[in-house]
């Protein structure tokens, strides 16, 4: 696995090595022993990250979904990927802490290019699907926590996020897009 840093501490872009002949491909998309060497231990804990859920979507052309977080101590970081079609996949660091505070990450995933995303806990996460539909698979280093759920408005001027265009509209939910604005928001 080839792992890629981000401007935002923490947050990688992965990308599993694909062995491919006359029958198709096969790829290990997931191993815990080396993604605790890819990633190390969660600084918060001092412990390794270990998965407890996983989650899959399926999205229409031009869903928005996000930007969605979970607060401590039902803090979840992701690693996303998608198995079917290609999303613009985002990450906003809300570590008040961090000296990224505030900045985002994107990165267009799909199932031809085979990249996933880390996302630690400390950041809010969204996607626009860019083809005609796509399946989003994640995995989870927590449960999710109804009572602990944040969400930023995917639109927001201050973090001003360069959404790629679509055609047609953007579909977003209610909760989504009466989502708090970034800076009401609660963050870590």
């Amino acid at each position: 696995m080839n792992i890629i840093e981000t401007p935002l501490a923490g947050l990688l872009v992965l990308k599993p090595k694909i062995f491919r002949d006359a029958r198709g491909w096969f790829s290990e998309s997931f191993n815990q022993s080396t993604f605790n060497a890819l990633v190390g231990n969660d600084p918060a804990t001092n412990k390794s990250y270990d998965f407890v859920q996983d989650n899959h979507s399926f999205s229409h052309q031009g869903v928005l979904r996000g930007l969605h977080y979970q607060l401590p101590p039902f803090a979840q970081g992701k690693l996303v990927r998608v198995v079917e079609g290609a999303v613009w996949d985002v990450a906003v660091d809300i570590r008040k802490d961090s000296i990224t505070f505030g900045q985002w990450f994107g990165i267009e995933l799909s199932a031809e290019n085979s990249k996933q995303l880390w996302i630690p806990p400390g950041f809010a996460h969204g996607f626009i699907t860019l083809s005609e539909s796509a399946q989003f698979l994640y995995k989870t280093t927590a449960l999710y926590n109804k009572d602990s759920e944040g969400a930023i408005v995917w639109n927001d001027t201050d973090i001003s996020i360069a959404w790629p265009k679509i055609e047609g509209d953007v579909i977003v939910n209610e909760k989504d897009s009466t989502a708090n604005s970034f800076n009401t928001a609660k963050t870590f």
